[in-house]
């Protein structure tokens, strides 16, 4: 289910930057930066939610229902994944957002959308070892912290 969604946001992202306008264009630069300059030390939480604010953001730049849509839905896959990897991924998702950010900026679908699927696939990896450390965050039996 994840690779449709990945594939899916991947798609979209491609549309939307060649639909982008100018003004949309500046919306998203300053909803990047205002996530990119949150402290998650405040609340990972809100971070994340900042982060994936960003895909209705595309989405209000496609006029497509089916393609809205699948924009939307990255907002709960992208806030998902970001919970579960945890702040250890602010760094790369933030500097992953400027590159997408860039890539919109000069009008490169491909390597926006090459971008955003580099993030999710690493949101993805992140979120699954995350997932797999044992209580304590020790991969070895009976290791003292």
């Amino acid at each position: 289910m994840d690779e449709e969604l990945v594939q899916g946001q991947v798609m979209a992202v491609r549309i939307a930057c060649r639909r982008m306008t100018a003004q949309r264009l500046e919306g998203l630069r300053q909803s990047v930066e205002q996530a990119c300059v949150l402290p998650a030390r405040f609340g990972w939480d809100r971070k994340a939610a900042a982060h994936a604010e960003i895909f209705n953001m595309l989405a209000d730049t496609v006029r497509d229902p089916g393609l809205r849509q699948v924009l939307n839905s990255g907002v709960g896959l992208t806030h998902h994944l970001m919970m579960t990897a945890g702040p250890v991924a602010g760094g790369v998702v933030a500097a992953s957002r400027r590159r997408v950010l860039a890539c919109f900026l000069a009008g490169d679908p491909d390597g926006a959308a090459g971008e955003l699927e580099s993030e999710l696939r690493f949101l993805q990896f992140t979120s699954r070892l995350v997932n797999s450390r044992p209580a304590g965050g020790s991969t070895k039996e009976g290791a003292v912290a």
